[in-house]
């Protein structure tokens, strides 16, 4: 039998810029990010493409054509595709909240609108043959709180205006789940927002450590599925919350970020607190990263669904210094294969 080939394996680029910044350490450009996953190499594999941030330093909202196809050419000089992007949907990168004022809201659309301009670009390029646009609700958990039912419609007209925007050039988006975006900061929470959507072109992007956190409910106490004082060391109970998680939102999963977290919090920079990414061979890391991902990459009968064709590490916030060693890729790459050769299938190119 050949070697899986699907899904694709994909790096992000957008660890060089999330919590960077003039209260942290400087971005790494988005050359550097090629190059460290061009270089990653296991036993002879090597990184598929990588998913992309589509805001500066990495890759202007507003580029030309010539942009575009630079960034195109940058990748295919170094044998990789392009998959997702994520829309810079934020007030400080020129987007808004997405249970804001009309103004604001129509600022988040405006991003998603030249995220997907970007995206069919590069697909016309013939460099992007699979991937989404990443959105989330650009809002936290605490104004949230304030009208749960109220701004839950607000930020789901939002998302509706958006997917309607995305339609228009072929494209879903997909809702990062993470404790510190209102109305996604819950499982019980989340699929209540896609919900609420009621469109064809929506669906979830879920992160292995962002879940993870879900099960601990962190920022939403009333769908903690773990006991407060739990024991790491009891994996039974954990795979039963991981269960439950991934049944409830599976069916809206899009895309999927591999990635470790030791159940901690963290932020840095501009970035609020969220999940831990832990490297890859972090002793800490709670879960057992190529199991785990099959309760999302598999059905509830243990049957692979097929649907993600490309899966990416997402390692937001280590230093500077670890992401500059090639073993840091080199074990990402590692996690990445155990993932494909356990959940993934072949296809004749």
């Amino acid at each position: 039998m050949p070697e899986n080939n699907y899904p694709k394996l994909h790096n992000a680029s957008w660890p060089g810029v999330v919590g960077k910044g003039p209260d942290s350490e400087p971005p790494i450009s988005i050359d550097t990010m090629i190059e460290l996953t061009a270089n990653a190499e296991v036993d002879g594999v090597k990184f598929d493409g990588f998913d992309l941030f589509a805001a500066d330093p990495h890759l202007d909202i507003d580029s030309n054509d010539d942009g575009i196809k630079k960034m195109a050419d940058k990748a295919r000089a170094k044998n990789l595709e392009i998959g997702s992007l994520v829309a810079p949907v934020w007030a400080g990168t020129g987007g808004g909240s997405a249970m804001g004022s009309r103004e604001e809201r129509n600022q988040f659309v405006t991003q998603v609108r030249k995220a997907c301009i970007l995206g069919k670009k590069l697909r016309d390029l013939g460099i992007r043959p699979n991937g989404v646009i990443r959105i989330d609700s650009s809002v936290d958990p605490h104004s949230w709180a304030a009208d749960p039912v109220a701004n839950t419609k607000l930020i789901a007209q939002t998302f509706r205006e958006a997917c309607d925007v995305a339609a228009d050039y072929g494209e879903s988006l997909a809702a990062e789940g993470e404790i510190c975006w209102g109305g996604m900061h819950g499982w019980k929470t989340m699929v209540n927002t896609l919900e609420a959507v009621d469109r064809p072109n929506i669906g979830f992007q879920a992160d292995m450590a962002h879940t993870l956190l879900y099960l601990l409910g962190y920022n939403k106490e009333d769908e903690r599925i773990l006991p407060k004082d739990f024991d790491w060391n009891d994996r039974a109970t954990l795979t039963e919350g991981l269960k439950t998680v991934t049944a409830a939102l599976r069916p809206w999963t899009i895309d999927f970020h591999v990635a470790q977290n030791d159940g901690t919090v963290f932020g840095s920079g501009s970035h609020d607190k969220t999940g831990r990414h832990c490297q890859a061979t972090d002793p800490n890391g709670k879960l057992d990263i190529a199991v785990d991902a099959g309760h999302w990459l598999r059905d509830e009968n243990g049957i692979l669904t097929k649907k993600i064709r490309h899966i990416c590490w997402d390692g937001c916030m280590f230093p500077n210094d670890v992401m500059m060693q090639p073993k840091t890729w080199n074990d990402i790459l590692g996690a990445m294969i155990k993932v494909r050769q356990m959940h993934g299938w072949y296809e004749a190119p």
